[in-house]
Formats: structure tokens, C-alpha cells, sequence
């Protein structure tokens, strides 16, 4: 994992020597927490991942600039998807994945729909070091350790590269936003997804914000830096084609239709504090799964 570590933080010094000398700054960072242990509490299936975005361009007025590329985001993400029971898993339960992922995006607006775009490439396997990492983790809280087998049957190494596009429209309804997108992802997963986000308040307003692959939803990255409160709800169904973290090795069938719900709220404070807290239901994703689950997210900024 090690060396994952050094080539993540080696690409993002690449990326931001190359940022700044055509003339960008770095206007924003945003990092999402995702967990079962905040949502459900079941430590299972899409049990927990985490998103970060820097973002580079020449300055920001409230929105996305025109031109494709004038906005550059690079993306580093870490998730763990595992069996119902580490230890005892289920003949036909999902295989343990560790995937970290490392990309660029755009992100524009030509007229009154905003575009963005881009390209990861996805890590899987032990290679990753991320079931060494869980199991340290569930060391610390006492929780199950993961067997041998889960380990040996794991999504195998390699590395995925996979891309991203979706564009939205937001209509503003005086305290009231709503924005519905469409979005396709191939690579990793294959599908399309169209769905909402209902914004109410006037916190995030004129700022960017990155929906976290997982749940759909929108942590702050490009921040207006104003005290106040909002509240969002969202949800969206999506066509599943094919899915690497479902190989047909595991004797599972993928369940074509997705769908999830979410809900939270984001807080400032007068001195830049501020935190997010939401959660989200995720429909099966696999025929056998014998229900939906709920996850926790959380985004926080500390400020004395």
C-alpha cells in the first residue's frame, strides 16, 4: 500500500507543477467520509470509501468557467467493498474488493448546463493493502477479522482505467434548488443513472460541488465561505451493464436496476467551522443480496 501511498502523492505534485505553470491556482479542496458504521451500522457490502478533490483554475466567479479544461480536478479515492461476513461469508455473497483510484476531471458550463467530466484509473487487489488495512481497523474495535478465504477469493489485481461524464441543470426556486442530472460511467462499471438533488437553504449556493461515486452525494469543494445552513434530498435509479467488483466467477448474478436515496446538512459557523452529515440507502446490487443497506457521509472543516 506503501507504494500506492507515494505514487498517489508523486502524481499529485506532477499534477500541480503542471497546474501552476499554465497559470492556475488552487482554489479548493474537499475531502467526503462514507460508512456503514455511521449509517446502519452493519459493516457490510459498500462498507466504506472515501473521496478527495483538489481543484485548480484561474480563480472562480460562483460558477464553472466556459471552456473544457479551464478547471482541473484531481481525484483520489479509496473504497472497501465486503462480504455480508468477513470471516463466514455466504457461498453466493459478493467477493472483498479494495480499490484506490486516481484521476483527473473538468468541470464546465457553457451556457445553463453544467458538464463534468473525466478519466480514473482504478487499483484492485492486495496490492492495494487495503484488507491489511481493515483488518487493522476492526483490530482497533474489536470487530471480525477477515478469513483466508475471503482474502484468496478477493477481486483480483489489476489495474482498471474507467471514465465518468454527467450534466446537470440547476433551477433555483427562491430558498429551493433542484437540479436533475444524467450521468455514465465505463470501466469499472458500466451504466447510465439519471436522477435529482433538492437543495433548501442558501449555504453551497455559487460553489462547486463533487458527487462522491458511492452514494451520489455532493461534498463542497470550491467554497463561498458564508455562515448558514441547507439541506438537501436526492435520489436516482441507474441501468448496471457490467461490474468488475461483480466478476461472474463468484456465482452471483448483478442486478441491472439501482437506486439510491439520500438526505443531509451542511453547516457553517461565522469562523469557517463546518460539517456535513448525510445519509444514503443503496438498493441490492446483486440478486442474492438480501437487502439494501444505509451509509453514513461526513465532511467536516475545523476552524479555531
Amino acid at each position: 500500500m506503501t507504494r500506492f501511498i507515494v505514487l498517489a502523492l508523486g502524481l499529485c505534485a506532477g499534477l500541480s507543477t503542471m497546474a501552476l505553470a499554465e497559470g492556475r491556482e488552487r482554489i479548493g479542496y474537499g475531502v467526503l467520509f462514507t460508512n456503514d458504521v455511521i449509517g446502519d451500522t452493519k459493516d457490510r457490502w459498500r462498507t466504506g470509501s472515501v473521496a478527495s478533490s483538489r481543484v485548480w483554475a484561474d480563480g472562480w466567479n460562483g460558477a464553472a468557467p466556459a471552456g473544457v479544461g479551464e478547471l482541473l480536478e484531481f481525484r483520489f479515492n479509496g473504497e472497501v467493498i465486503a462480504p455480508e461476513d468477513l470471516s463466514r461469508p455466504a457461498v453466493q455473497d459478493r467477493p472483498f474488493v479494495g480499490a484506490l483510484s486516481f484521476g483527473l476531471h473538468t468541470h464546465f458550463k457553457p451556457a445553463w448546463i453544467e458538464y463534468s467530466a473525466g478519466a480514473d484509473l482504478i487499483v484492485t487487489g492486495s496490492q492495494t493493502g487495503l484488507d491489511d488495512f481493515q483488518d487493522f481497523i476492526h483490530d482497533i474495535v474489536g470487530e471480525r477479522n477477515i478469513s483466508s478465504n475471503v482474502r484468496r477469493d478477493q477481486v483480483d489485481n489489476a489495474f482498471r482505467p474507467s471514465g465518468v461524464f454527467e450534466a446537470g441543470r440547476e433551477f433555483n426556486f427562491g430558498m429551493a434548488r433542484i437540479r436533475p442530472f444524467a450521468e455514465a460511467r465505463v470501466g469499472v462499471e458500466d451504466l447510465v443513472r439519471a436522477g435529482a438533488d433538492i437543495t433548501i437553504g442558501m449555504l453551497t449556493r455559487n460553489e462547486l460541488m463533487v458527487r462522491e461515486p458511492v452514494t451520489g452525494q455532493r461534498y463542497r469543494v470550491v467554497r463561498a465561505d458564508r455562515p448558514g445552513l441547507a439541506f438537501v434530498l436526492g435520489g436516482d435509479i441507474a441501468y448496471v451493464d457490467k461490474s468488475d467488483y461483480l466478476p461472474a466467477r463468484s456465482g452471483i448474478t448483478i442486478t441491472e436496476d439501482r437506486a439510491r436515496l439520500r438526505g443531509g446538512a451542511h453547516w457553517e459557523g461565522r469562523r469557517g467551522g463546518s460539517l456535513f452529515y448525510g445519509v444514503t440507502w443503496l438498493s441490492e446490487e446483486f440478486d442474492q443480496q438480501s437487502d439494501g443497506q444505509v451509509v453514513g457521509s461526513v465532511q467536516f472543516r475545523l476552524r479555531f
